[in-house]
């Protein structure tokens, strides 16, 4: 199916025979910057807060956006994610975009930028804390066609759109289901009991301590150089006890000294935000303030039971945490948490039981998605078919 085909080839042929005009987003789009707020400016309401994330961040109950509106990230993690709303938000650590009515649709320049998604991703600046900035991507060109032609592109990328969103819904809700019969099998593994069992706190368990970085976070020379090693921060902690193979920062020379050097092998928790990520580490790594390390166990231990135990713990507790932008649990209360202890040789079977489970886990959760991997190639490609015109040269 050809991109002339998708879009009509009679209206194409009509209103741009030979082309359309290339233009600058500087020249047809305003950036405009979000607000900061404050904890002494946060209501909370019904108004999504739109900052660094992919999701908001929480709700307020004042919006400065409404209607139609392109939002880029324009820090942290996801510096130059493209998202689009169409309810009254309130932005803040991002920056809109808004389309000359009379040259664009709002939808039909997110879906440029969407296409252009991972080269905005790749061109954030900074050592430390990433940015993206709205002046560079006033740089980029973009085909301007007809209104009409960019209402039937619109139409047909929102069909593949929604396909796609009913198809991760449906993936989602089996991929929960599968993991709650894993949490299950796990719990009823873990909750042993007997009399050669015994129930310690974590500190009767092992010694412990946070990990530790010098402020602010974003000072440029904190981060990378030579000699530089991985730092790991709680979005390094993958869902399969292990970390990411790369660390999205790496800690440099000058500040390893104000950091916590922990080795291969170690068991680490997060303690903020995603709380109970938990990893036995594959390398060699300094940790970030938000994560306990857990070493010299006082008992004969397999830490991977002790890692799977904390696992379970914590995704009870993490329920109660503090906070109420950013959750918390703290070192005065994981401390008292109690976990069974029983022989190593049954610590061992129950590994060997929980690896075999989250194994069957990992496998469901690559074969379920392949049909949605084949849906969005299959919707990347006639996007970027529609997107690509022939540039008018007078």
């Amino acid at each position: 199916m050809t991109k002339s085909k998708l879009i009509n080839e009679k209206l194409v042929h009509e209103l741009c025979p030979n082309g359309v005009g290339f233009k600058k987003l500087g020249e047809v789009c305003q950036f405009k910057r979000g607000s900061t707020i404050t904890k002494l400016t946060v209501t909370k309401g019904g108004v999504p807060v739109i900052a660094g994330g992919q999701k908001p961040a929480y709700y307020h109950n004042i919006a400065n956006r409404d209607g139609e509106t392109i939002v880029i990230s324009s820090s942290g993690a996801y510096a130059g994610f493209v998202s689009f709303w169409i309810i009254p938000i309130f932005l803040s650590d991002s920056f809109s975009v808004d389309p000359n009515p009379e040259l664009l649709l709002p939808k039909y320049v997110f879906y440029f930028l969407k296409s252009l998604q991972s080269e905005i991703h790749a061109s954030k600046k900074g050592a430390g804390v990433p940015h993206v900035h709205g002046a560079d991507l006033a740089k980029i060109t973009i085909p301007v066609p007809p209104l009409a032609v960019q209402e039937e592109i619109v139409k047909i990328l929102n069909s593949f759109a929604e396909l796609e969103a009913e198809l991760e819904a449906e993936l989602e809700a089996e991929l929960e289901e599968r993991e709650s019969q894993y949490r299950y099998y796990r719990n009823q593994l873990l909750n042993i009991d007997g009399d050669e069992v015994q129930w310690k706190t974590l500190g009767e368990v092992a010694r412990y301590r946070r990990g530790s970085f010098p402020q602010p976070y974003g000072e440029n020379k904190w981060y990378g150089g030579e000699g530089a090693m991985p730092f790991v921060q709680v979005a390094d902690v993958g869902k399969n006890m292990r970390l990411v193979e790369n660390t999205k920062q790496n800690i440099s020379r000058l500040a390893q000294h104000k950091s916590v050097f922990v080795p291969s092998g170690t068991v680490v928790v997060t303690l903020q935000g995603s709380i109970g990520r938990v990893a036995v580490t594959q390398y060699d790594s300094y940790v970030d303030r938000t994560l306990a390390i857990f070493e010299e166990f006082k008992n004969e231990i397999n830490k991977k039971y002790f890692a799977y135990q904390l696992e379970s713990k914590f995704s009870v507790e993490k329920e109660n945490a503090r906070g109420s932008t950013i959750k918390t649990i703290t070192k005065e209360e994981f401390t008292k948490f109690k976990i069974p202890i029983p022989s190593l040789e049954t610590q061992n079977r129950i590994v060997i039981m929980l690896d075999a489970l989250n194994l069957l886990l990992k496998d469901i959760s690559i074969g379920l998605p392949a049909e949605l991997t084949a849906r969005r190639q299959q919707y990347e490609y006639y996007r970027n078919k529609l997107l690509t015109f022939d540039e008018y040269v007078r």
